[in-house]
């Protein structure tokens, strides 16, 4: 029946009264609560990605590796010599500094075990440089030339050209968290269709008394908006604390690798405070998600 059929309104607290509400032991808030979760747990690992990616960036943009390929020992460590001679004269170049041999065998022990210090294995001699910004292709190329000169076993290699792959994968991963975001919202906002178009048709010919009494469709919207937001801000309260306390687990987890480069990827204040809003876009998506479907379900009953 139409709004503009009824000569009078009914008061919003008796319409209230005459509508059940439903209850916290209803499965719709637990629901939510599980996909709030999972919506915490992927952006936070989403912007963990992110920092760890832009942090190893920022680390090894401005970075160089030399190698000097040579099966004599001796020949090797006389290159390296003349080559981090030549590299301080360079006006790109901060430091320069020539890696020891016994902390290469300790990089290497793990995979070569005890021919790791052999002089049966050829170890190239590395040298790390520091540069004062991110040298193009072009200024590689040219201090490539430069250094055969002086060695010609030598070989110029930027550090972020090695963690190319990495970064293509952390990118992939994080359009991956976008991804998962975008569905269980979907799924959030289903559920609450759901529930919604459930409760309305419980509750269809109560409402029809309503309309009767002079109760409009804004009024019956209101209520069953108000029963969808409480069980809403439960489930996304509680969803909030489960994902924030995996995330929390997770971290645990991961710091106990001492890597520094997993270390980059912790959480800022910005980042908590985007995954602290996660359960208030949570409870906005159900109040317009019910709002939609009531009002739909009461245009169906005209």
């Amino acid at each position: 029946m139409s709004e503009r059929r009824q000569p009078s309104k009914l008061r919003g607290g008796l319409a209230a009264r005459l509508l059940p509400q439903t209850k916290f032991g209803g499965p719709i808030p637990w629901v939510i609560a599980i996909l709030i979760a999972l919506v915490v747990i992927a952006a936070a690992g989403g912007l963990s990605l992110r920092n760890l990616a832009e942090n190893a960036k920022a680390d090894l943009s401005g970075a160089l590796t030399i190698q000097i390929i040579e099966a004599d020992a001796e020949a090797r460590q006389a290159a390296a010599g003349r080559v981090a001679k030549a590299l301080t004269g360079e006006p790109l170049v901060t430091s320069v500094r020539i890696v020891p041999e016994a902390e290469l065998n300790a990089l290497l022990e793990p995979w070569l075990g005890a021919a790791a210090g052999s002089e049966d294995v050829p170890i190239p001699a590395l040298i790390d440089v520091e540069l004062t910004r991110r040298a193009s292709a072009i200024e590689i190329t040219e201090l490539q030339g430069r250094l055969t000169e002086t060695a010609p076993s030598a070989r110029v290699d930027a550090q972020s050209d090695w963690l190319k792959p990495v970064y293509d994968a952390l990118a992939a991963l994080q359009y991956l968290a976008l991804a998962l975001i975008a569905l269980v919202g979907l799924a959030t906002a289903a559920a609450v269709w759901l529930a919604a178009r459930s409760a309305f048709s419980n509750h269809r010919e109560t409402v029809e008394v309503i309309h009767l009494l002079g109760g409009t469709d804004a009024q019956v919207t209101r209520i069953f908006q108000r029963s969808v937001v409480r069980d809403a801000a439960f489930g996304s309260f509680v969803g909030l604390i489960l994902g924030v306390a995996a995330v929390w687990l997770l971290g645990r987890q991961f710091a106990a690798l001492d890597s520094g480069m997993v270390g980059g990827g912790g959480l800022g204040l910005a980042d908590w405070l985007i995954v602290a809003a996660i359960p208030v876009a949570g409870v906005l998506v159900a109040l317009l998600t019910a709002r939609i479907t009531i009002k739909l379900a009461l245009r169906s009953m005209l």
